[in-house]
């Protein structure tokens, strides 16, 4: 009998701990019938703290604003390949999907709703720093109606308490 086909969402915007996560699936889980979107949230931060509106006349000048949002456009395009180029690399079938939303919380889950499982990396904040800005894995856990798996990159472990190196916790 044939495994179901299983829908895998994983967050990925190329960072180490996002490629860790998706090594560690293609390693560990990835099965035939399964299939995966990379789901990547681009963050407009930069473009909206450029040194660039300094120089206008205005405020929001159109001219700089056309400039910035094409020069963002493809940038993300460009991220969006490699991202595609890393899935064939890895042998895996899938698509690779590019998601505007105000949080990156939200924008994944708006790609949730046929996944039989998320997976996503976890960047290891402190609890002040995840308090103020907010976790992308705290929010899917919440609120996502499937599975989140979360992987923190064993570069960022964290020694609790009197554990110590090399000790396991139970």
């Amino acid at each position: 009998m044939a495994a179901p086909d299983v829908n895998v969402v994983m967050a990925y915007d190329g960072s180490e701990h996002s490629e860790y996560a998706l090594e560690w699936y293609k390693e560990n889980l990835h099965k035939p019938g399964h299939h995966i979107t990379l789901v990547h949230v681009p963050e407009l931060n930069d473009m909206l703290h450029s040194t660039r509106w300094a120089n206008s006349v205005y405020v929001f000048d159109r001219e700089i604003l056309e400039g910035m949002l094409k020069e963002e456009q493809q940038r993300i395009q460009k991220d969006l390949e490699k991202f595609a180029e890393k899935l064939k690399g890895l042998g895996l079938g899938g698509k690779v999907k590019s998601v505007a939303a105000a949080r990156p919380g939200e924008g994944i889950l708006k790609e949730c709703d046929n996944a039989n499982i998320v997976i996503v990396g976890s960047r290891g904040l402190g609890a002040v720093r995840r308090t103020l800005m907010g976790s992308v894995s705290d929010y899917l856990v919440h609120h996502c109606h499937c599975p989140v798996l979360v992987f923190r990159h064993p570069k960022h472990f964290h020694l609790h308490g009197d554990q110590q190196e090399g000790q396991k916790t139970e």
